[in-house]
C-alpha cells in the first residue's frame, strides 16, 4: 500500500476556475461587468494573495455594497461554491484506491472553505481523508500536515507520495521529509536549484497513474 497525499487547489480541484465563476456572478450581482476578472485574477496571483488584499484592490477601483469583511466572505464562498472535479480525476482515484493505495488530501487554508470545496467538489466521497493546515495549526511545507496526512489512516510517510502545484509548499516539504514527489507544471517551468520533484505531470490524471504505479523507492 502506497499512501498518495495530493494537495486541493490548483491540482485535484481547478481552484481558478472556480474561483473566476464565483467571481463573474459576484460582479453581475453588483452591476458590474464580467471583463473585470481579467484584471482581478492576476491580482488573486492563483489563490496565493490573501483575500482581504484582493478585496482592497476590488474596493478601490468598483462600488460595491459590501463591507471589506462582506467582500472578503463573497470572494472565499464564490471560489468554494465553485469547486467543481473533473470525472477523469475522480476515475484516476478510483482507480489508486482499486489497487490498495490510501488516497489524502493535503491542503493549506481555513478549514471551513477547504472542507467546503472538499465537499462541493464530491471529494469527501472519494478520498480516504484530508487534513487542513487550518485544523492542523501548521502549513506545507512543514511537516506537520503530511505527518497528520499519514496518521489520518494509520499509514507511514516511508511509503507516501506528495502530488502537488506548488514547489514552495507541497514539492519542498515533501523533499524535506524525503518523501518522492510529482509537481504538476500547469504549464510553468521548474525554477528551483537545491531541490526537484521526483517526476513532472502534464496532469492529475497523470500524476496520480504515475504515483500509483512507480516501483517502490528504497
Amino acid at each position: 500500500m502506497t499512501l498518495l497525499m495530493i494537495d486541493l487547489d490548483n491540482t485535484l480541484i481547478d481552484r481558478d476556475a472556480g474561483f473566476r465563476a464565483g467571481l463573474t456572478a459576484l460582479l453581475a450581482a453588483h452591476g458590474h461587468a464580467a471583463d473585470h476578472a481579467d484584471w482581478i485574477m492576476p491580482i488573486d496571483d492563483r489563490g496565493y494573495t490573501p483575500r482581504p488584499v484582493v478585496a482592497q484592490a476590488i474596493r478601490e477601483r468598483l462600488d460595491f455594497d459590501l463591507t471589506a469583511d462582506e467582500l472578503v466572505d463573497a470572494l472565499y464562498r464564490g471560489s468554494r461554491d465553485n469547486a467543481r472535479l473533473d470525472p477523469a480525476t475522480a476515475d484516476a482515484i478510483g482507480r489508486a484506491r482499486g489497487a490498495g493505495h490510501r488516497v489524502v488530501i493535503v491542503t493549506n487554508g481555513p478549514v471551513e472553505g477547504q472542507f467546503g470545496k472538499i465537499r462541493n467538489a464530491g471529494l469527501d466521497r472519494l478520498v480516504d481523508a484530508w487534513t487542513i493546515s487550518g485544523a492542523v495549526g501548521a502549513d506545507k511545507p512543514d511537516p506537520a500536515p503530511f505527518r497528520a496526512a499519514a496518521a489520518a489512516v494509520d499509514g507511514s510517510l516511508e511509503d507516501a507520495w506528495m502530488i502537488g502545484d506548488r514547489d514552495d509548499a507541497d514539492i519542498l516539504g515533501a523533499h524535506r521529509l524525503g518523501v518522492p514527489s510529482v509537481w504538476l507544471h500547469l504549464g510553468r517551468d521548474w525554477t528551483a536549484a537545491d531541490y526537484r520533484p521526483t517526476h513532472t505531470a502534464d496532469s492529475i490524471v497523470e500524476a496520480i497513474d504515475h504515483a500509483a504505479n512507480a516501483p517502490r523507492l528504497s
